[in-house]
């Protein structure tokens, strides 16, 4: 009951963002609120659209990515893929986006049918995880943002390997049940009849699972950029500077500041560089990495594809090591 009532929430909630959306693109006046200034809902609409034009190829390119795997290659070609070790598996995993280059947006519909294909969990969840860091096109653009400071990227790319390998490990410890809301049982079923309906047509099958894929991860990107966009709006950057140079305060408030943000890995190191007069370099790293890993926006999607419960767990191992870890490399710097 709870988990229907909830998605039932997020579908009401998609409808009102699309016709918010149609109004924003018909450049239509949003009804007004006593809350809203015209300077506010003007910032709303600018950050609303841009977050989701930001967001939407990588979503599609993972619905892409996602349905070619469903129609192309087995659950025996996965599994050869996959390291049987646990430690060659996790390297493997922190190592894969080097050759997938993608936003978190786009990873979690990949993820998904990757561990229905049989990758193991603690695999997967390294990828999404270093996927979005751990590549040549976020390196690239830290490298930039951070031109004065190089040893940030190289930083960013060790500390978010390490969180991952470590996570990795826990999950691997701890995590013993399928996380997923849908089950390998009922997956298996889904393909038989999709595979029925669809006989010798691969190319049918793949346009489906697209389709589905990508209204399905659509709805909960539209939901959280809604929620992104007026928290934005509503943030005064410049009257919460005084906490930048706190020895914890910096850390938690750049954890919170990268969360309610869920900015690109590949535009976050240019917010995070506007800060670098006011927040240590360790807090700023933590901003680095926490961001990819776990924000609002991808919060939402997680919980559309695995247990709530799972969701916490991970979240929390996250929050630990990368704050853990970012304070240890301002101790040892």
């Amino acid at each position: 009951m709870p988990t229907t009532l909830f998605r039932s929430s997020i579908h009401a909630l998609a409808v009102i963002c699309f016709l918010l959306i149609v109004l924003i693109m018909m450049n239509r006046e949003i009804p007004q609120l006593s809350l809203f200034t015209s300077d506010h809902l003007q910032a709303f609409k600018t950050m609303f659209i841009s977050i989701l034009l930001e967001a939407i190829p990588f979503v599609l390119l993972g619905v892409i990515l996602s349905s070619l795997l469903q129609s192309f290659v087995s659950e025996q070609t996965i599994r050869r893929w996959i390291p049987q070790n646990p430690l060659l598996g996790i390297l493997f995993a922190c190592l894969l986006g080097i050759l997938f280059p993608m936003c978190e947006c786009g990873m979690i519909p990949v993820v998904r049918r990757l561990i229905l294909k049989g990758m193991p969990v603690y695999v997967a969840v390294v990828f999404i995880l270093t996927g979005p860091i751990i590549n040549p096109i976020v390196f690239a653009a830290t490298f930039m943002a951070f031109r004065n400071h190089p040893y940030l990227a190289y930083s960013r790319m060790g500390l978010a390997f390490t969180v991952a390998a470590v996570i990795g490990l826990l999950l691997y410890r701890f995590i013993k049940n399928n996380p997923l809301r849908i089950s390998r049982a009922h997956f298996a079923g889904q393909n038989a009849l999709e595979e029925h309906q669809h006989q010798g047509s691969k190319f049918t099958s793949f346009f489906v699972h697209a389709s589905d894929e990508f209204f399905e991860m659509g709805k909960y990107l539209v939901f959280g950029s809604l929620l992104t966009a007026i928290i934005q709006t509503f943030i005064q950057r410049e009257s919460l500077v005084a906490i930048g140079q706190g020895p914890l305060s910096s850390h938690l408030f750049m954890m919170g500041f990268a969360y309610v943000l869920s900015l690109c890995s590949t535009s976050d190191a240019f917010v995070a560089s506007s800060f670098q007069t006011s927040f240590t370099s360790g807090s700023l790293l933590t901003f680095l990495v926490i961001g990819p890993m776990l924000d609002f926006k991808s919060t939402l999607m997680l919980l559309s594809v695995f247990k709530t419960k799972f969701v916490l767990i991970l979240s929390l191992f996250i929050a630990i090591t990368v704050l853990a870890g970012s304070l240890l490399w301002e101790k040892l710097l």
